[in-house]
């Protein structure tokens, strides 16, 4: 999984980097506000991003309303201020995860691998017609050619597959994929599903446009 790591601080981005690179995860580091929101549109396959609040060029939180404008990507929020009204703040743009500095490395890697396992359950392997899925790799197949999604994209072919058969309203999709409080509209899921089925190619007539409720996954017999 790829990791976003901003903060303006160099000896707090090498160790930070290096501890969670020991776990595994690549890292993609930023120095500002403005390099950490350019890297995050350059790079839709990332897992996680890590913000500092206290940043140049653009805040954290600045950062973080802006990233939650495009998706629902879990983001843990640090920083040296303790006040409350700060760490109120931070949850309220939509932060899942808020570390005050001084912190142990070893307590960040344990927090982003709990946040990891709780936005991106481990699910065994799925097979339907051509398309192959692989949850635990990200990974999907069509015709055993590899297809590179982003993380949005995998999250709602994920909640297709899972709920193969079901019609699901767009809200219904939106809740899962964006989350409860995310204020997208009918057009956000609509123009995800045109690009996912876009990249599908021949598995994308698995998803059915139920005229007037939503859509409903599966092969047709």
């Amino acid at each position: 999984m790829k990791i976003l790591f901003a903060d303006d601080e160099r000896n707090m981005r090498i160790l930070v980097a290096d501890f969670l690179e020991m776990e595994g995860y690549k890292v993609l580091l930023a120095v500002d506000g403005e390099e950490a929101l350019r890297k995050f549109c350059e790079n839709p396959d990332l897992s996680l991003i890590i913000l500092d609040i206290m940043m140049p060029r653009m805040s954290g939180i600045e950062v973080l309303e802006e990233i939650r404008e495009r998706c629902h990507i879990p983001v843990i929020m640090l920083t040296a201020k303790s006040a409350e009204t700060d760490e109120l703040e931070g949850f309220q743009c939509g932060a899942d995860e808020y570390i005050s500095k001084p912190f142990s490395p070893r307590i960040l890697v344990a927090r982003v691998n709990a946040l990891l396992r709780r936005s991106y359950p481990m699910q065994k392997e799925t097979k339907i017609g051509v398309l192959h899925v692989k949850p635990s790799s990200m990974e999907v197949y069509v015709n055993d050619r590899r297809i590179v999604l982003s993380r949005t994209e995998f999250n709602l072919l994920s909640c297709f597959v899972s709920n193969s058969g079901i019609t699901l309203t767009r809200d219904q999709l939106l809740d899962s994929v964006w989350g409860y409080d995310y204020q997208g509209t009918d057009r956000t899921v609509d123009t995800h599903i045109n690009r996912l089925r876009s990249k599908l190619r021949e598995a994308s007539e698995y998803i059915e446009t139920i005229r007037g409720y939503g859509y409903r996954f599966g092969v047709r017999q």
